[in-house]
């Protein structure tokens, strides 16, 4: 009997450590990187995100009718839910004064933290196709109107509100007002912060530890994305963008969650791919 236990003993120890051990789930990606793949499968693009190890997930692009890609809010919670996925943020840049209440029902319906504003909202942004260039035609004084209703509403439904950049912000407009730098002055902390976009901020040529020494705590949530040669979207790890520089500060900045995101693929990397190399990215340069 003795010799019995012991076998079974080692049996069990044995199919204990020859299993796989689940894959830690780690960081964050936005789904608008994957947002072709989603309209064609969103069961199989969500599967194949758990397989990369993802564990936060951003809404974006999916939006409509009141459903996320098709689903009503609480079947896209679940569905985030059953994938082990934690629903931390959704951009909703449709936000208007009339349908802010039923938006922000939605978001928080689906579980998620963040409500996302990622351009000036009600048209008072324009992008130029012919020079795949964004800019500003709004006043910042509207805006931040606009930023500061909307933080307040998310404040008082239980979830968070916040303002993501382009390149756009950090240049002077025709008044001499840098618009990140307004809103920053003239929205309140308790009901707007910013998402920042890293590959943006560069782009623009400003820095992000001023930022973050100027405006501590405000950026609670980074989109990490890289810049080829060429000044292109690219995947973590593979551009220019000093990373663990940025990373020095987060307590500084108030990050709490970072997010892989890449707009567009070059060179023959599909989305799929840019994500699973972002996802490795990430862990090298240490983003924890």
């Amino acid at each position: 009997m003795k010799n019995l236990i012991s076998i079974l003993a080692l049996i069990f120890i044995v199919v204990l450590f020859s299993c796989d051990k689940p894959k830690e789930r780690y960081g964050g990606m936005t789904l608008y990187t994957v947002r072709n793949n989603m309209k064609s499968n969103a069961d199989s693009t969500l599967q194949a995100i758990a397989d990369i190890g993802y564990k936060n997930i951003e809404a974006a692009a999916g939006y409509k009718d009141g459903k996320y890609f098709g689903m009503a809010p609480v079947d896209f919670k679940k569905k985030l839910n059953d994938l082990g996925f934690n629903p931390l943020s959704a951009h909703q840049n449709e936000i208007t004064f009339d349908n802010a209440d039923q938006i922000i029902a939605d978001v928080k319906a689906a579980g998620f933290q963040y409500l996302v504003i990622p351009v000036p909202p009600m048209g008072h942004f324009r992008f130029n196709a012919e020079t795949r260039s964004m800019y500003m035609s709004y006043s910042v004084e509207f805006v931040t109107e606009v930023l500061n209703m909307v933080g307040k509403k998310c404040t008082e439904a239980g979830i968070k509100m916040l303002y993501h950049n382009h390149d756009f912000e950090f240049k002077p407009n025709a008044n001499g007002i840098t618009p990140m730098d307004y809103f920053l002055e003239h929205t309140d902390p308790a009901h707007v912060n910013i998402q920042l976009d890293l590959y943006w901020i560069t782009k623009a040529g400003a820095d992000p530890i001023a930022y973050f020494q100027k405006y501590p705590g405000r950026f609670k949530i980074w989109h990490i994305k890289d810049m080829d040669s060429q000044g292109r979207f690219a995947p973590v790890g593979t551009g220019t963008i000093d990373f663990k520089k940025n990373t020095c500060s987060k307590e500084l900045a108030g990050m709490e969650y970072f997010i892989a995101e890449q707009d567009m693929t070059f060179d023959g990397i599909t989305p799929m791919q840019s994500v699973t190399i972002s996802f490795k990215g990430m862990q090298n340069i240490g983003f924890k």
